[in-house]
């Protein structure tokens, strides 16, 4: 028996076909080529059916998808939100993957419990019934596990933490993404960078060298590593609001770990001593004591080996064609 994830970010589509036991047998990367509404569903559905086909051919039956989305996963109607895909406000992704592809299980969930379940089944959340996983990429949000249950909330967006506020006073610019979003995210990281330079003139600073339409996290990191000083300003700054957040959630929730992924967490791993002392300060202090920060120990594949973990589950309940 196989198992298929469907991994689909803002601009491409990760595929995994797994073992019943987590074994990655095959995985493959296809861009998504500004594909957008109804021409990115039948897509997904092709490259579900096209991969089924070739398991066929080698004698072995996929017989259940999960479907990672970026955005949120309405498990009331089956329609799906990404903020990146045009024409996906509302789409109803599950019902159309349900009617073309007649020989496999469907299941949809976002993207950020799809990171969790993939800690949960093969990475640093095993045996964990109180756990976080806090993905910093493009954008930012939380997968949730309290008491053994993933949490997702009435219409699946629960930890949508991007929105979580941090400072004062509002700007509008929060309305779109969100307070800890604008100044922590990837893209957040860049738009302080470009904020600084701007407001400040510090001709010292690499960065200062690059266009300021071009500046991406990456240069601030880079920048960072020479010392440069509104590189150090600016990840100092992410450190107080990846600090203010995890403590916020260590006081909501009490989990036993925050498990740290997404693009970001790359390069900002070596920040989690600094985001620990930070969080300390603010988080109940009995709950903080009790809660260890680490690293995924998935990468860049947990979303994948969570939406497979999806798909067995689905097997497991006996209801292959059940949206959740």
């Amino acid at each position: 028996m196989a198992v298929l994830g469907i991994d689909l970010g803002g601009t491409k589509l990760l595929a995994g076909v797994f073992s019943e036991s987590g074994e990655l047998l095959h995985k493959e990367k296809a861009e998504l080529e500004n594909r957008q509404g109804a021409e990115l569903g039948a897509f997904i559905t092709q490259k579900i059916n096209i991969l089924q086909a070739e398991w066929q051919q080698k004698g072995k039956s996929i017989l259940a998808a999960g479907v990672a989305v970026p955005g949120i996963s309405n498990p009331a109607n089956g329609t799906v939100w990404a903020p990146n895909i045009p024409g996906w406000e509302a789409y109803p992704l599950w019902n159309e993957l349900r009617q073309n592809c007649k020989s496999t299980g469907i299941t949809i969930d976002n993207d950020r419990s799809c990171s969790l379940l993939g800690e949960i089944w093969k990475g640093n959340a095993r045996q964990c019934s109180n756990v976080i996983f806090l993905t910093v990429g493009t954008g930012i949000g939380a997968g949730i596990m309290a008491d053994g249950n993933i949490i997702n909330g009435a219409r699946g967006i629960s930890g949508a933490i991007g929105w979580m506020a941090l400072t004062t006073p509002f700007r509008e610019e929060y309305i779109s993404c969100g307070c800890f979003e604008q100044h922590a995210s990837g893209e957040g990281i860049a738009k302080s960078a470009r904020e600084l330079l701007q407001s400040e003139k510090i001709a010292t600073s690499m960065l200062s060298r690059i266009p300021l339409k071009d500046i991406k996290a990456h240069h601030v990191f880079n920048a960072y590593s020479y010392g440069d000083p509104a590189a150090i300003k600016v990840i100092r700054q992410c450190i107080q609001y990846w600090g203010m957040a995890s403590a916020n959630l260590v006081s909501l929730f009490n989990p036993e770990k925050i498990i740290f992924g997404g693009g970001v967490f790359g390069p900002a791993l070596q920040f989690l001593p600094d985001i620990m002392e930070e969080a300390r300060r603010w988080a109940q202090p009995v709950s903080i004591k009790h809660t260890k920060f680490e690293p995924s120990a998935l990468g860049n594949e947990a979303c994948l080996y969570g939406a497979a973990f999806l798909a067995l589950k689905n097997i497991q309940n006996h209801d292959p064609g059940s949206i959740q």
